[in-house]
């Protein structure tokens, strides 16, 4: 910005007025406290910080300043943005506002030179990048030169830089802290989900002269509610009974990939015309369904948090959750999504008892502890390793390892080389009193989430004063203020829960084989040993939990009957698309096999099959929460085959109650083909995640 610019209010509000008509028509109006800011931002090298409701307007903010700032003569605008969906809609916005945008991510390198030279023109007003792109070394090499010209930088969703943010991003803070380094452009920071602690967190990393423009969290269009005391089977017919009832279309958050595509199956097997929306699409994928959900073609998205922040559909009419997200932050952000251009919204949660263990993953997973930092630092001391050398070599399972080597990136202890991890030299320093805050925090957060299910006061209110919204006040609007429940109820109709009974019950889990044997085991390459694998249940599996229960509760050798019965329902399902019949039945080997034993004998006279008890077991478990290399080593040493065994040569049917890495079955199943099997099939009853 020119220093011949003026600065005034009234010019403020002029910009914002000419963005906000294009926006959202010529009578839109806005607000006080949308100027106020737009006016900070214009101000030499300023730093902002807007925390407000979703629906506020914040994006408008940065429209109407870059609009003012180019009319100026300022260089371009920078947006970091957290993820793909929410610059696609971004990049979108930026153009209704009369603003010339692109972006630059992982899924359109062909289009980056072109980027490139509208910058090197001065013909672009926006530039969208995602985190990870100060990773890659084209954009790394540019980021000196477009930090010199910019003349407003945005972090979009800033609560993803604090380590106290729900979704903290060790990449994101990475490329923060370098953009923050700008002697000369404003920087604005807007999220709608952040609690003081954040808040004062992220004014303090923009620095000490940040202005924070903070409002009421309260979102009057929206009507929140608790259901409490379903079964997980009761929970799928609930949701089928109130689609016929949640108005407009929405989402229905699920914790889980396995749980959105099994919902949104099961969903679809009533006649609603629903998509299952997970991190494990592809882009394609992903753009075609938030565009038939923003269209309106579809009843709803049954989606995880893959789908969250930033998705731009004003006319949600119902955000429903299948369990709880771990944080009143992070609940608020997703039910946030719905009511914010409609006059009446649905916001309902549906708790289960099974959500605190999959809170406890996620509270620890992101938060490293000194020894095992100094182990992984340890491998690396000689050379740079590959992420598969140190997973080996350490034994840390793969998703904790990634999320502690990007900690450790941040810390500036790692770097990346080519596809290997070396360190740079700095010594790591744990920082015991941070991390054992933030345990004590999530622990905190888990507990504001118990009590909101509970319907402890007004769910609003609750929601406002988790997050420190200085005016909390009841709503008269949600489920404990007016004693009332959405349709149907507290509890689901007859049809619809016999409905998913029968559903949950004709669809057996796939259990993929294995495909490569770690490094670092005598086997080598590509693994030769299971065909193919069912389980009867996956996971928390809704239609089973209540068997599942007791299987766990159940002595070795005392296999309930009702599972039982499943695994041979499953046999004969499975056996209609067989490429191969088995001659033989195996129970698969363990520490303690006696359950194993027993689903074997029953599947064998069943199904009129030779029994054949050819394992033996040295030494202790497998551990299951290790990385494949040791596992795989123990398994080899514990697990051998009868000396004088007399194995048909045919395919082979390996059963077990339970199934959870895969690699004991994986390791037999090797054995087997070695005797001389032709193939293996794998029957399982359960198959944890």
């Amino acid at each position: 910005m020119s220093t011949s610019t003026p600065v005034d209010r009234e010019f403020a509000e002029e910009h914002m007025n000419i963005v906000l008509g294009r926006l959202a028509g010529p009578d839109a109006r806005p607000r006080g406290d949308q100027v106020d800011a737009v006016h900070a931002v214009l101000k030499s090298a300023s730093r902002v910080l807007v925390v407000q409701a979703t629906g506020w307007g914040k994006s408008a903010v940065y429209w109407a300043a870059t609009h003012a700032l180019r009319h100026s003569g300022s260089g371009p605008t920078l947006v970091v943005s957290p993820l793909l969906a929410l610059m696609r809609d971004q990049v979108a916005a930026a153009e209704r506002a009369g603003l010339v945008a692109a972006t630059v991510n992982s899924t359109n390198f062909d289009e980056w030179d072109e980027v490139f030279r509208q910058l090197d023109n001065n013909t672009l007003d926006v530039l969208l990048v995602s985190p990870e792109r100060l990773g890659n070394p084209r954009f790394a090499a540019r980021l000196g030169d477009l930090l010199a010209r910019v003349g407003l930088i945005v972090i979009d969703e800033a609560h993803c830089i604090s380590d106290w943010g729900f979704d903290f991003r060790p990449d994101y803070q990475r490329l923060a802290r370098a953009l923050l380094s700008t002697p000369t452009a404003s920087v604005l920071a807007t999220t709608a989900t952040a609690n003081e602690r954040v808040t004062k967190d992220v004014s303090d990393q923009l620095g000490s002269h940040t202005v924070t423009y903070r409002g009421t969290l309260a979102r009057t269009s929206l009507t929140l509610s608790v259901v409490p005391g379903l079964s997980p089977l009761e929970r799928y017919a609930w949701i089928a009974d109130a689609l016929e009832q949640l108005p407009g279309s929405g989402i229905i958050y699920v914790l889980t990939v396995a749980e959105a595509d099994k919902l949104a199956a099961f969903l679809a097997s009533c006649g609603y015309n629903v998509d299952a929306y997970t991190g494990q699409l592809d882009g394609d994928s992903r753009i075609a369904i938030e565009d038939r959900l923003r269209h309106n073609e579809i009843k709803a998205v049954v989606a995880t948090s893959a789908l969250g922040m930033g998705y731009d559909k004003p006319d949600l009419g119902f955000c429903v959750h299948v369990g709880s997200p771990s944080t009143p932050v992070a609940y608020y952000q997703q039910v946030g999504r719905a009511g914010r251009a409609v006059a009446h919204a649905e916001g309902v949660l549906l708790p289960s008892d099974a959500d605190e263990r999959i809170w406890d993953y996620f509270a620890t997973a992101s938060i490293p502890e000194a020894p095992t930092a100094n182990k992984v630092l340890a491998t690396l001391v000689d050379q740079p390793r590959t992420l598969l050398e140190i997973e080996s070599e350490t034994g840390l399972r793969r998703g904790r390892l990634e999320a502690l080597l990007k900690i450790l990136a941040v810390e500036g202890v790692v770097e990346k080389v080519g596809t290997a991890w070396a360190t740079t030299g700095q010594p790591y320093v744990h920082d015991t009193h941070k991390w054992d805050g933030l345990k004590q925090v999530r622990s905190h957060e888990a507990d504001i989430m118990r009590k909101y299910a509970h319907g402890e006061g007004c769910l609003m209110a609750y929601l406002q004063m988790s997050l420190d919204d200085p005016e909390p006040v009841a709503c008269g609007r949600c489920s404990v203020c007016t004693s009332k429940l959405p349709y149907p109820g507290n509890a689901p109709s007859h049809e619809k829960l016999m409905l998913a009974r029968a559903f949950m019950r004709g669809n057996d889990a796939e259990i993929e084989p294995r495909k490569k044997w770690p490094s670092g085991v005598s086997r080598k390459g590509n693994i030769v040993a299971l065909n193919a694998g069912r389980a009867v249940a996956f996971a928390d599996d809704p239609g089973w939990s209540v068997e599942l229960g007791e299987l766990a509760r159940s002595r070795p050798g005392e296999i309930p009957q009702s599972m039982l019965d499943g695994a041979v329902a499953t046999l004969k399902r499975w056996s209609k698309v067989w490429e191969m019949r088995p001659t033989s039945v195996v129970a698969l080997a363990a520490a303690d096999m006696r359950s194993n034993i027993q689903l074997a004998q029953h599947i064998a006279q069943i199904g009129k099959l030779p029994l054949h008890d050819i394992f033996s077991w040295t030494g202790s478990p497998a551990p299951d929460d290790a990385a494949s290399t040791p596992v795989v080593a123990h398994l080899e040493a514990a697990m051998r085959l009868h000396a004088d065994i007399d194995l048909p040569r045919g395919p082979v049917l390996l059963v077990s109650t339970e199934v959870r890495t895969r690699w004991t079955a994986t390791v037999a199943g090797a054995l087997l083909r070695e005797a001389g099997a032709s193939g293996v099939l794998l029957l399982a009853l359960h198959q944890r995640p």
